[in-house]
């Protein structure tokens, strides 16, 4: 099992002068550290327009920031919009490659198409086609990735004339994709497209066990074909993150921020918005008064579980004891969501420390061998259904389109090549 650490870049009011820029700063001090500790992934959403509950609007050079910092930890679009009218696909696909290119090859790319009606039309997207939108955009962020020159593209949500999409990524044929999933339907498309599954979803272990045989059962038949040039077989599930030595104090640091995570989402898709006068934490703060004092009393008293405290908010060893069912489920790797709500940052960095001591350890030993013996056991059924994969064809050589010079361009003089 991998670990990964998430990033929504959670703000909940009032907000001071300088609270977004403490909030990019403690977060790239967190995926620094995060890097030293041994941890796997660093997953940065994309939203825009949702006050409180994401202020991660530019994933790709918040990453590109983390990628100068470290040297190890995988940097993942988790995920970016790829709906044309959020970023035109030749624009995440040299995004994504420059950004590989920066961080020597340690991109992963989950696709993903919003979820709120203040983004959705927000940029003038209908809910109905969005799907639709953003697979037709995650196909031909591919092909820009791979062909040279990329033949031009005719479709349903936007077009693209033959170019050579540059640069090119350092993975090849391109960085990992994956799909952000909330349900089990969700995990089936995800399956049937050859992309890694991002259950942005918190469920029990035998849940989790249903999506994970769900999901490999459809990457080793004929139903999967893939939407990108590799395969990317792995699930990956969220998990609320909050684990000093005592469980009482675990709740105290944790428990609130996971439930406003939660809360904050659930009102941004139900209830009406008013722009710039978010309330989200107000209202949280009202609904659930007192809770955390009396989750805390349970603790002490030996009976947290009697008031359903979230199943990563805890000491290490209840961690573990999360983490070891998650892990016979099927899941491959757990993404621990520590920046939610009022998390602390000093809170946070000593979590990530305890953890990578006490937890990480033993979760990584035998990885590799797992690994190897998984990559055999998928090998034939990867191939089978990279075989079944429709590519685009390139252009023959002679098909490839001339751009014309405009009229007034024609008589290039030297020295003027550059626009100088």
């Amino acid at each position: 099992m991998k670990f990964g650490i998430f990033y929504e870049h959670q703000l909940p009011r009032p907000w001071q002068a300088d609270s977004e820029y403490r909030l990019i700063q403690n977060s790239l001090t967190q995926i620094e550290l995060a890097d030293k500790l041994g941890y796997d992934y660093a997953w940065e959403v994309e939203h825009h327009f949702l006050e409180e509950y994401s202020h991660s609007s530019a994933p790709e050079v918040f990453l590109a920031a983390a990628a100068a910092r470290t040297k190890r930890i995988r940097l993942g679009h988790g995920i970016r919009q790829v709906i044309a009218n959020y970023n035109h696909p030749a624009r995440t696909a040299e995004c994504l490659a420059t950004l590989d290119l920066l961080s020597d090859g340690r991109v992963d790319f989950g696709i993903g198409e919003g979820a709120t009606r203040l983004e959705l039309h927000g940029f003038g997207i209908q809910a109905k086609t969005k799907r639709a939108m953003s697979l037709e955009a995650a196909e031909q962020i591919a092909n820009m990735m791979v062909m040279t020159p990329y033949p031009g593209f005719e479709g349903e949500s936007f077009s693209r004339p033959c170019r050579n999409v540059l640069p090119k990524p350092l993975q090849k044929p391109h960085p990992p994709m994956w799909m952000a999933c909330t349900n089990r339907d969700t995990i089936k498309v995800a399956a049937s497209l050859g992309l890694g599954a991002l259950a942005f979803s918190f469920v029990d272990p035998e849940e989790a066990a249903a999506w994970s045989r769900i999901y490999y059962d459809i990457i080793k038949s004929d139903r999967c074909v893939p939407i990108g040039h590799s395969v990317n077989a792995n699930i990956a599930l969220v998990s609320s993150f909050s684990i000093p030595p005592d469980r009482a104090e675990a709740i105290r640091r944790g428990q609130e921020g996971f439930e406003f995570f939660g809360y904050a989402l659930q009102a941004l898709v139900a209830r009406d918005c008013v722009p710039g006068r978010s309330r989200l934490w107000s209202q949280f703060s009202a609904e659930r008064q007192g809770r955390t004092e009396r989750l805390v009393e349970l603790a002490k008293a030996g009976r947290a579980e009697d008031f359903g405290h979230a199943p990563g908010v805890g000491t290490p060893a209840d961690f573990a004891a999360h983490l070891r069912a998650m892990q016979a489920s099927g899941v491959d790797q757990v993404i621990l969501m520590q920046q939610a709500g009022n998390n602390r940052h000093a809170h946070i960095c000593d979590a990530l420390e305890l953890f990578a001591n006490e937890v990480m350890p033993e979760f990584a030993e035998g990885r590799e061998e797992r690994e190897a013996r998984k990559a055999e056991e998928l090998a034939p059924y990867i191939e089978a259904a990279l075989a079944r994969k429709k590519v685009m064809p390139a252009l023959p050589e002679a098909a490839i389109p001339v751009v014309r010079a405009s009229a007034a361009r024609a008589q290039v003089n030297q020295g003027s090549v550059d626009g100088r």
